[in-house]
């Protein structure tokens, strides 16, 4: 028996690869399905059933991908209808991998198809549990991510009934592999781990120790941030199919030179530069946007960029394919070329750039009791806003700033100093905001987790209502 998960730290998903005597099994695989075939080949194995918990709505599977590539028949629990051809497997139905078995276990609740997989080992014993969203290390799936008309505690009661009939059944020695781990929007606070056991899931997870369906239906439809704007788009990309990876690269991977980049911005493309934030603020494209590929690149790039408009890259030299494979993970197909020889190339033509003022926390100190017209823009989430904060500052999650309703207010004679935890996000923030032509801002390097410590900062709690 060999199980291995395969985790992407940028979306926190993993997939998994079951094989056993030379017939392999893929669950929940991304787009890029070149590490299903690399593991395939490695184990001297065909993969013969690609195995999908549900339909995803965070990233785009690689179903199709690699079933055209294999010919492996492709599984979806009870209820799911797909607009490709798919088996449509009945609830306790069971499937040979090698001398191992895997057997569908219907766990409507975060989905109405929801399904997990569990897998026997050659003495037929359970082995471990595949729970996609059903169940994660910590918490469970929300279920108010688009499952036609029902409501989210109805789906929510339904979860109540799949953890206590089904999952809380089995052995405590089964090892729990979710489809998600820490950092994912799928869940509200998933813990740090991306694996457990349904034993320690019992004795730890909030939504495993509940014993009133009433008030377990109140706790977990409680507290739900907004879902990422890509969820339906990639919801329903997977519902209904794709083009082929090959051919969103080929129209991608199409390079550019300074010229061109701006005939194709002039035109209407948005440009994306996703250099390291701290390269993106020494110097840029005039109105690019930076999201860089050092951070949670995919999923602020599909809750902040458009689907329906051309997009041309700026990148690290060498990191093109790479930009273009990670967003095709959630949905994009509508890059149309990159700058040729990066952003070195657009100074070598002598072209305009520009920047983004960066200052250390103890400059933002001092210049706060010279300046009236300052305003500290904290860009984080709500919830960490209200945690601590810097006192007087201003709540505008980065989120919300996708909209540019949202920065039509910012008079012109205010000093905008944007931070969020570490760094990354408030450059994009800043990125934004000059899209939007508003230039005077400045970046706190080392974002809250270096300005809570700076003396002549003062921290609060408390929250502020805001305009």
């Amino acid at each position: 028996m060999f199980v291995k998960q395969l985790y992407t730290n940028c979306l926190s998903e993993a997939a998994y690869f079951i094989e056993s005597n030379g017939v392999a099994a893929v669950i929940d695989p991304l787009r890029d399905i070149e590490v299903y075939l690399e593991l395939a080949k490695e184990r001297n194995a065909t993969i013969e059933y690609i195995f999908e918990t549900h339909f995803h709505a965070d990233f785009v599977s690689g179903h199709l991908e690699l079933a055209k590539a294999t010919g492996a028949k492709i599984v979806f629990g009870p209820d799911a209808v797909t607009n490709f051809n798919a088996y449509i497997a009945k609830n306790n139905e069971e499937f040979k991998i090698g001398e191992l078995t895997v057997k569908v276990l219907h766990t409507p609740g975060h989905t109405l198809e929801s399904s997990c997989y569990l897998l026997l080992d050659e003495q037929q014993q359970p082995y471990a549990v595949f729970t996609g969203d059903t169940l994660f290390v910590g918490d469970v799936g929300r279920p108010d991510l688009f499952s036609g008309n029902l409501t989210k505690e109805e789906l929510a009661g339904m979860l109540y009934e799949s953890l206590n009939n089904v999952i809380k059944t089995l052995p405590d020695n089964v090892i729990v592999y979710p489809a998600h781990g820490p950092g994912s929007a799928c869940g509200k606070n998933l813990g740090p781990n991306t694996y457990s056991t349904i034993g320690e899931q019992k004795e730890s997870n909030y939504a495993l120790l509940a014993t009133d369906k009433a008030k377990f239906i109140e706790e977990v439809t409680s507290g739900l941030s907004t879902p990422p704007s890509y969820f339906p788009i990639n919801a329903k990309i997977n519902k209904e199919g794709y083009d082929a990876l090959t051919a969103v690269m080929e129209k991608a991977m199409q390079p550019l030179t300074p010229a061109e980049l701006k005939a194709k911005a002039a035109a209407g493309a948005l440009i994306l530069d996703t250099r390291p934030a701290t390269e993106f603020g020494d110097g840029f494209v005039p109105g690019s946007v930076s999201i860089g590929l050092e951070g949670r690149f995919a999923e602020w790039a599909g809750s902040l960029l458009p689907f329906d408009q051309d997009i041309v890259l700026v990148t690290p030299p060498g990191k093109e394919e790479e930009t273009v494979v990670r967003m095709a993970r959630v949905g994009f197909e509508n890059v149309v070329g990159y700058l040729e020889g990066g952003f070195p190339a657009w100074e070598a033509a002598g072209e305009q750039k520009d920047l983004i003022i960066t200052v250390e926390p103890d400059e933002l100190a001092m210049d706060i009791p010279h300046d009236e017209n300052l305003v500290i823009l904290d860009v984080r989430k709500p919830a960490e806003f209200a945690s601590g904060h810097i006192k007087d500052a201003v709540n505008l999650s980065l989120i919300d700033m996708k909209d540019p309703g949202n920065l039509a207010d910012m008079e012109d004679n205010l000093n905008f100093y944007v931070h969020c935890q570490g760094g990354y996000r408030s450059i994009i923030a800043c990125s934004l905001l000059k899209r939007e032509g508003i230039h005077n801002i400045r970046n706190v390097e080392g974002g809250y987790a270096k300005m809570k410590d700076q003396k002549g900062l003062v921290v609060v709690q408390e929250k502020p209502a805001l305009n």
